[in-house]
């Protein structure tokens, strides 16, 4: 019987050892069979854009300031085909961060003008509001740019609806506008004015020969016509009771009874305004400015900086001698080129503006920038792109992480984006006028979701115990690949780095450095991550998650952030849950300091700057002290806050590497969008995090279009610590994410995603097994 059973257990290793040698992974499987593979799929689904180009665009292309590379030129023909020849209202540029989306979108745009479709707006992150504008007059011949981002944008706007049946302009026409100016509202309050009216009434009612008293009643009235407002039951409106949070229109004129104000309790005088506004300028401080003023008066010097900003840097004295010295004019003109200033009206909503006063269609055009930035349900400036996206022919999207893992993510930037496409599919509003029935719809389709089943016993029975089952259903990460064929690839023109080709780019390495910690350090990590992880299962065992979140960032956090102590309290009780003393001191290196040094040096020994990420920039200030440790081993560092704002980081960023730095720290988040780094070739992560979005793009900073040295991108993370849990995660999720980039993962379940965890619920399972 021993024998046979061996001999049984032997076949079935056999076996198994067998079947595992016939499994390949699903990219293998379409290296060997791919080309059968391909034409039994065009057969099928013949491509939209077989790639033959359109002699007429491509000379086009030729007449541009700044030549797109042959694969740019790929993705900028599939693109006109999609929108121009099938007549399609929508398409998406997916292309790796640093593919140039910026000048495959602009040309693009160019080609639409060249076909009828006349003025492009763009809407941008903030601070690339004027890189865009940079961009375009660097592409395009001619091109005409608007920029509506600043406190005069209605100005700007009325002048454009004042413009209307004017001659079309024969060049191209760019209007740019900042996502978060695009969904500003404004500052109103009621115009109404009293109106009194006087009524006698009797002194004794019971007795109509009495005498009479009068009563003055303060009524609202419109400052218009003067017609007394009255409510929905047609009595008067006293004036303190007429209602301060709706606008409301006259009833009889129709005259708005409200009116735009500045934002703040107190008025200031145009002086002032005018004042403040040039302080702004780089050489001009209270002094200059109050000199100025006395010289040549607030209107003029209002008017100037509103209309022409060439007339205030060649301003001259009476006496024809120029107010402003050759490197005052440099710098000034090199400021006011990014600096607006409102004297006039106050803020409007551009997008309300443009929905409610500019004719539909009058802008053919939407391209929208970072468009995975607009794909939250309830969003502000998401559905502000919806309504842009309503009133022009064409869209195209930009994007370098069309997606973050959720089906939904997809869904209502499509839904903004293609309404058409979403209808035909049977995706509407509902009873309520809500799109969440229409999203779970799409998720269950194309998406991932968990049935979580709970069973539980119940002891009110007499006789005999009962058991009681829940179900909840939850949204997991994953798009299943009949989502990608319906709504991406027909819609999709990617782009990678490598398909540039040409020595474009140079090479590109990620390291992972796993280090040590020292023996102090990883005795008090796992007292403190034993002491937390008890304390999270007692919680957990009552049900109760307060403690998840808590645990995480303090585990992840505590070896980068061991120079201080370490208080952990109870979120709710504030009770004590754990203690640990600082482990390093101000001047003691910690084993991942040590090595950021290391490769800092090391690339100041061969001319190249590093780039620093460190996600603990607030509290626990580790910015700080990476700064005081480098600049002490002889690295000149600068730390970008975000004090710093949007739009003057690139500028910031300049001024810095002017001043010979070696290194730059600063929170990915700050720089994750539309910058070029191209001075600093080395990036080393501090930490991760877990941001899929962040961690891609702000990998990718310095190896763009135009970057001549090798580029080299370092993870740091301590061993045995929750670190690597989270990056090796991390790693998972991005795989899963690049199944709508254009990318094959090596198994097709990969595209539904195994775990169906988001990185946070993954790592503290991990955390507690």
């Amino acid at each position: 019987m021993n024998n046979t059973a061996e001999q049984l257990d032997n076949q079935s290793e056999s076996v198994i050892e067998t079947q595992s040698s016939s499994v390949i992974t699903l990219t293998d499987f379409i290296q060997q069979f791919g080309s059968g593979l391909m034409q039994a799929v065009q057969a099928q689904n013949p491509p939209i854009f077989d790639g033959t180009p359109s002699q007429t665009r491509e000379l086009l292309m030729d007449k541009m300031l700044r030549s797109p590379f042959d694969a740019q030129r790929g993705v900028i023909q599939s693109v006109s085909h999609l929108l121009i020849d099938r007549g399609l209202g929508a398409s998406i540029i997916n292309g790796e961060m640093g593919t140039g989306k910026t000048l495959m979108s602009i040309v693009a745009a160019a080609i639409l003008d060249a076909e009828g479709f006349k003025r492009t707006l763009v809407i941008s992150p903030p601070h690339l509001v004027y890189k865009w504008r940079r961009e375009i007059m660097d592409t395009v011949p001619d091109a005409k740019v608007w920029v509506l981002n600043g406190p005069d944008t209605l100005a700007k706007l009325l002048a454009i609806r004042d413009a209307l049946g004017e001659p079309e302009s024969h060049e191209p026409e760019f209007f740019v506008i900042g996502r978060v100016r695009m969904r500003m509202g404004f500052n109103w309050k009621s115009s109404i004015v009293s109106r009194k009216r006087h009524v006698s009434s009797p002194v004794s009612p019971t007795n109509p020969e009495s005498k009479s008293i009068f009563h003055t009643h303060e009524l609202a009235a419109c400052p218009d016509c003067g017609t007394v407002q009255c409510d929905e039951d047609g009595n008067s409106i006293e004036f303190a009771a007429f209602p301060q949070e709706k606008q409301m229109n006259c009833s009889h004129c129709y005259s708005p009874l409200w009116t735009l104000i500045r934002a703040g309790n107190k008025q200031k005088s145009r002086k002032d305004i005018v004042s403040r506004a040039m302080q702004q300028i780089p050489t001009i401080g209270p002094k200059s400015a109050e000199n100025l003023l006395n010289i040549f008066g607030e209107n003029l010097l209002g008017s100037m900086l509103a209309d022409n900003i060439y007339e205030f840097v060649n301003l001259m004295d009476d006496n024809g001698e120029l107010v402003f010295s050759d490197r005052q004019a440099r710098r000034i003109e090199k400021a006011l080129a990014k600096l607006e200033f409102g004297f006039g009206q106050g803020g409007y909503q551009p997008t309300e503006f443009i929905k409610r006063y500019i004719p539909k269609g009058y802008f053919s055009n939407l391209l929208v920038d970072e468009a995975h930035e607009y794909k939250n349900q309830h969003s502000a400036q998401g559905q502000a792109m919806g309504v842009l996206s309503t009133l022009v022919k064409k869209t195209i999207l930009l994007t370098g992480t069309l997606m973050g893992g959720y089906a939904d993510d997809i869904f209502y930037l499509l839904w903004r984006a293609m309404p058409q496409v979403m209808l035909q599919d049977g995706y509407r509003y509902n009873n309520r006028n809500t799109l969440s029935s229409a999203a779970m719809s799409f998720m269950r389709e194309h998406g991932v979701l968990k049935d979580i089943y709970k069973e539980s016993e119940i002891r009110s029975h007499r006789t005999a115990r009962g058991k009681s089952m829940t179900v909840r259903t939850v949204k997991a990460p994953g798009f299943g690949p009949k989502g990608i064929a319906r709504f991406v690839l027909p819609y999709t023109a990617f782009l990678k780095l490598r398909d540039i080709g040409q020595n474009v780019l140079p090479p590109y390495r990620e390291h992972f450095i796993e280090v040590d910690m020292t023996s102090t350090q990883g005795e008090c990590y796992v007292k403190l991550k034993n002491q937390l992880e008890t304390e999270l299962r007692q919680s957990l065992a009552r049900g109760d998650t307060t403690l998840l979140g808590v645990v995480l960032n303090v585990l992840l956090r505590w070896p980068d952030t061991c120079f201080n102590a370490e208080t952990v309290k109870h979120p709710r009780s504030h009770s004590l849950l754990a203690f640990m003393p600082s482990v390093f001191d101000e001047d003691t290196l910690s084993p991942k300091e040590k090595e950021l040094i290391r490769i800092a040096l090391d690339n100041k020994g061969r001319h190249r700057r590093t780039l620093v990420y460190t996600t603990y920039t607030g509290k626990r200030d580790t910015a700080s002290r990476l700064k005081t440790l480098l600049t002490k081993a002889g690295l000149k560092t600068a730390v970008l806050r975000s004090s710093v704002s949007t739009m003057k980081r690139e500028d910031w960023i300049l001024d810095q590497v002017d001043r010979g730095i070696d290194c730059m720290v600063c929170n990915p988040e700050l720089v994750k969008t539309g910058l070029d780094l191209l001075e600093f070739p080395t990036i080393v992560f501090m930490q991760s995090g877990y941001n899929v979005y962040t961690l891609q793009q702000a990998s990718r900073r310095s190896w763009r279009i135009g970057q001549t040295e090798d580029v080299d991108v370092y993870y740091l993370g301590y061993a045995n610590s929750a670190q690597i849990t989270c990056l090796s995660l991390m790693a998972k999720k991005i795989a899963v994410s690049q199944s709508t980039s254009g990318d094959v993962p090596d198994t097709g379940l990969d595209i539904l995603n195994q775990d169906g965890d988001s990185v946070e619920v993954a790592l503290a399972k991990q955390l507690l097994k």
